[in-house]
């Protein structure tokens, strides 16, 4: 917390480019990807997805082959290239950037199962946003979470931001900061949290058979085996992915009553806990993460700043846009046109902005640093600044 971010990313941005491990000798890898199998937007199984495509594909390529030097200059250099079959594609800039946001879109779909909408989503707080899937995973799935670890790590090399809205839990537990058991649980699940609070906070046994009643009403209890026609609530509760499960061995035929009404409470807030944390699977992310940056770099990150490094901001700032454009061939900034190009912008909501950046160079965001802020060489731009406006080719008209 003691120094400004733009202080440690420059370290970073060192870091990155003293550990490249591919050399301008070596041809970058390439993977096909086959845009029938997705056609429509439909994705009929996760085999075909982009993510499932290139998971395949890249997983016989040795990680140092996919560190590359940080992307700057006209024409950057990425992990690895992608052609779409049956499809002509100049450059590899576009098809790389439109790979990563396609593969955005997938991880945070019904189509693949890593990520799951955080409960609280549903009460709209936090709406939209993600978290890690908590559960034993296979062998594949292991593959899979690490290849997502990977993307991360290629994205944060490649400076284009992952359009991942992803809940602030999941980027503590990848910087390896501790959860708050209160924070964190309301923000992924205010359903629990509040359920959880009203246990801790009955002061006497009427209040807890109120409560008992009015889970009953809602399906979530049964009958006290002492006194038939009293509701009480055993020792389970549903997981994230919406089993019940045991809060303690043999936890179905534990009834919760005055005793013990505060370790069940702490029974379910634990339960959370640890399904927000899912090490099994963060483990595997952050393998994955590890072979393509060092892992020592998230030591001196917060998780936001992990956040804004992996991800950008998710609103497009004009200001930021407007510095780093360039007018070429006799343009300039006060030419009527370009006047009116900057105002219609200003009209344009957030949403339409992200969709005008997606058409300009294949991205929902833009990164959220440029070295070229401090009057550097145009080399030094990160794609995809500068953003070029230029006249029209054919004949002169209107």
């Amino acid at each position: 917390g003691l120094i400004f971010y733009d202080t440690k990313v420059t370290v970073m941005n060192r870091v990155l480019n003293a550990t490249v491990q591919r050399t301008a000798d070596h041809a970058a890898p390439e993977i096909t990807l086959d845009p029938l199998e997705i056609v429509g937007g439909e994705i009929r199984s996760s085999e075909n997805s982009y993510f499932c495509q290139a998971a395949r594909q890249l997983s016989c390529v040795p990680s140092s082959q996919l560190c590359v030097k940080l992307a700057s200059g006209g024409d950057p250099t990425y992990a690895f290239n992608i052609r779409f079959t049956g499809e002509e594609g100049h450059g590899t800039s576009g098809s790389f950037r439109h790979f990563l946001w396609q593969v955005c879109k997938e991880l945070q779909s019904s189509s693949l199962s890593l990520l799951l909408l955080c409960p609280s989503s549903a009460v709209n707080k936090n709406k939209g946003k993600f978290i890690l899937t908590p559960s034993p995973i296979t062998y594949a799935e292991e593959q899979l979470f690490h290849f997502f670890g990977q993307l991360l790590g290629i994205a944060i090399r490649a400076d284009v931001p992952l359009p991942l809205d992803l809940l602030p839990s999941f980027w503590k537990t990848l910087v390896g900061e501790p959860l708050d058991p209160d924070v964190d649980l309301q923000e992924a699940d205010i359903l629990t949290y509040n359920y959880v609070k009203k246990f801790e906070n009955i002061s006497d046994e009427t209040e807890l058979e109120a409560l008992c009643a009015e889970i009953a009403s809602q399906h979530l209890a049964t009958e006290s085996p002492d006194c038939p026609n009293k509701p009480c609530c055993k020792f389970t509760y549903p997981s994230l992915t919406g089993e019940e499960v045991e809060l303690c061995p043999r936890g179905r035929h534990i009834p919760v009553g005055w005793e013990n009404k505060d370790v069940y409470a702490a029974a379910i807030r634990s339960l959370r806990m640890r399904e927000l944390q899912s090490p099994e699977c963060m483990t595997a992310v952050r393998a994955g993460l590890g072979s393509i940056i060092p892992l020592q770099l998230l030591t001196t990150l917060t998780p936001l700043e992990m956040e804004l490094r992996t991800c950008g901001l998710p609103y497009i700032n004009l200001e930021f846009l407007k510095a780093h454009t360039m007018y070429q061939v006799g343009l300039m900034e006060t030419d009527q046109h370009i006047e009116f190009f900057w105002s219609a912008l200003e009209m344009f909501t957030q949403e339409e902005l992200c969709k005008f950046i997606k058409f300009a160079c294949n991205q929902e965001r833009i990164p959220f640093t440029c070295p070229c802020k401090d009057g550097g060489p145009d080399t030094a731009h990160v794609p995809p600044y500068p953003m070029k406006i230029a006249p029209p080719d054919g004949a002169a008209g209107t």
